[in-house]
């Protein structure tokens, strides 16, 4: 990002995606956001962005704050060449984006963004063992897991038996929910989304 004449390197976590649908998530550079993406011409404005509230070092919430007001500043003249997006501000402000290849579902430890949850629910996908394993967010869980065609099919969990405060038992029901079904995944770069039979969704990030 070229700001005020300096130029900022992105952190790691740094991310924005735009859907089809309109809708934009990604990483500030410390906590997620969520909103909408309207296309105007060759211009887009974000709006109604909703983020988390975690603290992070000074350098990243410096980054986050500086990127949030471009992205936030009003509508962003776009210009795309090989394979890299820039976004510019009426003040010359500019982001620069590169395509990024999406997390492997296999292997990556996903960690479940819910409410309550503190980066505490995690999951991760065994492609070897055909299996799935992690954290409830409260209690140890361990399932089978087939993935085909866009779905997993999650078997019986089995699971630790603690009891945790409320807000991660309810945590622990929600991503229970998924288990002994069939649902659906997507993922986009580091974002996965899992839904369960009922349509509710259960977003996760891939975790360092």
């Amino acid at each position: 990002m070229t700001d005020d004449g300096s130029t900022l390197r992105a952190p790691s976590d740094a991310h924005l995606t735009i859907d089809d649908g309109g809708k934009a998530e990604g990483n500030y550079g410390c906590n997620r956001f969520r909103g909408e993406a309207a296309f105007e011409g060759d211009r887009v404005r974000f709006s109604g962005a909703e983020s988390t509230a975690m603290a992070c070092p000074e350098p990243l919430m410096e980054f986050e704050s500086r990127l949030a007001a471009v992205l936030e500043g009003g509508a962003l003249g776009t210009d795309v060449r090989g394979g890299r997006l820039t976004l510019t501000g009426d003040d010359g402000t500019s982001v620069r984006l590169s395509r990024a290849e999406d997390a492997p579902l296999h292997g990556t430890q996903w960690t479940v963004v819910l409410p309550g949850a503190d980066g505490r629910a995690h999951l991760t996908f065994d492609r070897e063992e055909g299996t799935v394993s992690g954290s409830t967010g409260c209690n140890n869980v361990s399932a089978e897991a087939t993935v085909r065609d866009g779905h997993i099919t999650l078997g019986t969990p089995a699971t630790t038996r603690m009891m945790c405060e409320d807000s991660l038992m309810d945590v622990e029901k929600t991503v229970l929910g998924l288990f002994d079904s069939r649902v659906g995944y997507r993922i986009e770069y580091r974002n996965l989304t899992l839904t369960s039979d009922n349509g509710v969704d259960v977003p996760a990030f891939a975790a360092k």
